[in-house]
């Protein structure tokens, strides 16, 4: 169980953002899937569609990782643990222009592939994520993650990112990412940093999220004595060539 804070930015090009978008949650099982179906996907606002003329990027799954740090909470705590969720399985296209503002970019990444506490992940994730999860309690906090009270993973497979508009701010660039999940559809605002290297977009930062702007609810049990707490913290660093 865990959960995580912070913040970040991005200057230059918003190629890509994982914005994201995962939980943590405790270790506990949950009863088997159903068969699945996938949700009809969302329509193309004007401020989200493709710019003429744009050049095509493609997203590189090996060199491109979304992160989620979750925090435990509650008087209970110290059972549980933080916990780090990933993804290495990006997928999608990244639409250039002349113009920075007008990048745009579909991403999406499988629900049943995501990881849980890597250990290689934990260690760079800091002191508020030691190693020795027990092998039992990862297994578990993937189970609860999959489950039809949260992700379902049985049902909605993927999940989706779309940049809906790019402003200048203070530094760099302001991005509007609409994020799918099962039948939610929301948009966040997030902070992106961009280097551009040989016919290459890399985009990176970190920025903060609640579960429940997601329409997720926090796990919680034994009347909020352990729980995962709403807020996260979104990290990711994705190449598009």
């Amino acid at each position: 169980m865990s959960t995580s804070k912070s913040a970040g930015r991005f200057p230059r090009y918003p190629g890509v953002v994982s914005g994201l978008v995962l939980l943590g949650l405790a270790a506990c099982q949950t009863s088997p899937p159903t068969a699945p179906t996938s949700p009809p996907p969302p329509p193309v606002t004007e401020s989200a569609a493709i710019p003429a003329n744009a050049r095509e990027l493609h997203v590189i799954p090996d060199e491109s990782l979304l992160q989620v740090l979750v925090h435990r909470g509650g008087a209970m705590a110290r059972l549980g643990h933080n916990h780090v969720i990933a993804s290495h399985q990006l997928a999608g296209t990244v639409y250039v222009t002349d113009d920075a503002l007008q990048t745009r970019f579909d991403i999406s990444f499988p629900v049943n592939d995501l990881t849980v506490d890597e250990p290689a992940l934990r260690e760079q994730a800091g002191p508020d994520f030691p190693p020795g999860v027990p092998q039992s309690a990862r297994e578990g906090t993937h189970t609860n993650l999959l489950s039809e009270a949260l992700l379902d993973g049985a049902h909605y497979p993927a999940i989706r990112l779309r940049a809906t508009d790019v402003i200048e701010a203070a530094g760099g660039y302001d991005m509007g990412v609409e994020i799918t999940i099962k039948d939610q559809v929301r948009t966040v605002r997030v902070p992106v940093a961009v280097e551009r290297q040989d016919g290459a977009i890399k985009a990176s930062g970190e920025f903060p999220l609640k579960q429940s702007e997601l329409g997720l609810k926090p796990f919680s049990i034994a009347m909020g004595a352990l729980v995962v707490l709403d807020d996260m913290t979104v990290r990711f660093s994705v190449i598009a060539r």
